[in-house]
């Protein structure tokens, strides 16, 4: 292989990973009466669930219906403590530091923390 074809391969390979290298963290800091929680892209709190060990999500069905998960894209890369996480049905999940992340369905405007201690102290407020 010449240099000059070698060159290129580097610098198209260097160009394709820059853009996952520096993608935008899936997640926004806000401020609540508990102080500093990870939301969503809207503002709104994130939580996360005792019971999701290891990555992986416990909380399906109507579960998630009352706790909808920060969903991830296929174009979607992980970064920065953040990762991505199949669930059951397929979808891809947001977690971070290994918990996947939840907004709560009674929480209706940015700066709610209903859910924090909900189920017996199961779901917490995630913290950045």
């Amino acid at each position: 292989m010449t240099s000059s074809i070698r060159l290129a391969l580097t610098l198209a390979l260097s160009l394709a990973i820059v853009p996952a290298a520096f993608a935008a963290p899936p997640t926004k800091t806000g401020k609540t009466d508990k102080g500093s929680v990870l939301t969503d892209p809207k503002g709104m709190s994130l939580y996360t669930f005792d019971k999701d060990v290891d990555g992986k999500s416990a909380c399906n069905g109507p579960c998630a219906t009352n706790w909808p998960v920060l969903k991830a894209e296929a174009s979607d890369a992980a970064a920065d403590g953040y990762t991505i996480i199949t669930r059951d049905d397929g979808s891809k999940q947001w977690a971070y530091k290994g918990k996947p992340l939840y907004t709560f369905a009674k929480d209706t405007k940015p700066g709610d923390i209903t859910g924090d201690g909900f189920l017996n102290g199961a779901w917490h407020l995630a913290m950045p």
